[in-house]
């Protein structure tokens, strides 16, 4: 079962201080259209790599790929233990399905495992977390190397999987060797790539005069990264709305922070900046609250009131002079206790991708 942890060779990424590696696994039943068993491997929260029961092993990110690329017989043996340890998921969630009298229907297992490390203090900390049906069920005590049972359902198995010799020695073997060894061997692997340092783009953005202004940061690696409003040099902790750090196509990633002006006068503009700080840069890039550079396509349309106007009036007049009457035809659209051998490591897919795309900004629904 040394398997799926393995899949975390083909990923890792980095920064100066803490690196993370966090591997997903979901087994589901009665979904129509879906894998039974989906797999993948995060490393500083970005996704790297997936392998599924439709026979995929996917390397997601560029150092993924070359690890593939200079090492097939590696990226093979990863693609054989994924697919080998996936009958244990999926059996694991019909046991549970019977422990819980349920006959059929959609029902989901899913484990989040991985280590923290930091690389200066060389503290390495692990964990393992099961969930079923949206629900916590059972997390890995670090501590004494025992499971803690998060809902009473799952103190019937508690027992079980303590008692289990084998299993224990897996889970401490795993988290405190193996994935912070091989985090570790990633980071060497992959420096050029883990380690590197992207500047964002910052940009202010507005959908109309009465909406908040929206300072948003794009394309900056790592994710350790903070974004906020200051008002005369002190961070701003009220009229403002945190985003998430979001994760962009090519690996980076993005943040934004909304500034509400219901309460600014223009007079206080100029005490209001934008400040973005990454880990591991000394100087934090600071975009001044001003009218000048906000993005937007709202258009103002006083200017055009006349013209129209007028140009109704006369298409009015028109019509009444040849005809004597206009027609108006208004049309309508019509419109039993559980496995003794649970698996090994990993839990949820993926979430969609729900990155900020900056045309919805430009291009706003008003």
């Amino acid at each position: 079962m040394k398997t799926l942890l393995l899949l975390l060779l083909l990923c890792h990424v980095s920064s100066p201080v803490l690196h993370s590696l966090k591997h997903f696994i979901t087994a589901s039943t009665g979904i129509a259209n879906i894998p039974e068993f989906v797999a993948t491997v995060e490393v500083d929260e970005l996704l790297v790599g997936s392998c599924d029961s439709h026979n995929r092993l996917e390397a997601i990110q560029d150092i993924a790929k070359k690890f593939s690329t200079e090492y097939p017989e590696r990226f093979d043996r990863y693609r054989q233990q994924c697919f080998n340890v996936m009958p244990i998921y999926i059996s694991c969630t019909y046991d549970l399905m019977s422990l819980f009298n349920q006959t059929g229907g959609v029902h989901v297992l899913q484990e989040v495992d991985g280590v923290e490390w930091d690389d200066e203090t060389g503290e390495v900390k692990g964990f393992a977390q099961f969930g079923y049906d949206g629900e916590d069920f059972m997390k890995w005590n670090r501590k004494n190397f025992t499971w803690i049972a998060q809902r009473p359902e799952a103190d019937i198995v508690r027992p079980i999987w303590d008692a289990t010799e084998l299993l224990r020695e897996f889970y401490v073997g795993v988290l405190t060797q193996i994935y912070p060894e091989q985090l570790k061997k990633s980071v060497e692997y992959g420096r050029s790539f883990l380690l590197r340092t992207d500047l964002p783009s910052v940009s202010l953005l507005q959908k109309t005069p009465s909406s908040p202004v929206s300072c948003l940061a794009t394309g900056f690696y790592p994710h350790r990264a903070s974004l906020f409003w200051s008002k005369d040099g002190e961070e701003l902790h009220e009229e403002v709305d945190h985003g998430e750090i979001l994760t962009n196509h090519d690996g980076t990633f993005q943040m934004s922070v909304d500034l509400n002006l219901s309460s600014v006068t223009p007079e206080d503009w100029t005490r209001y900046n934008c400040v973005f700080q990454l880990s591991g840069v000394n100087e934090d890039i600071v975009t001044k609250l001003d009218k000048a550079v906000i993005r937007t396509n709202w258009v103002t349309p006083t200017n055009m009131t006349v013209p129209v106007a007028v140009g109704v009036v006369v298409l009015a007049l028109t019509f009444i002079s040849a005809a004597g009457f206009i027609v108006y035809n208004k049309r309508k659209a019509i419109s039993p206790p559980p496995s003794i051998n649970p698996p090994p490591s990993i839990s949820p897919p993926p979430s969609p991708d729900n990155s900020v795309d900056l045309s919805d900004w430009q291009n706003p629904k008003i």
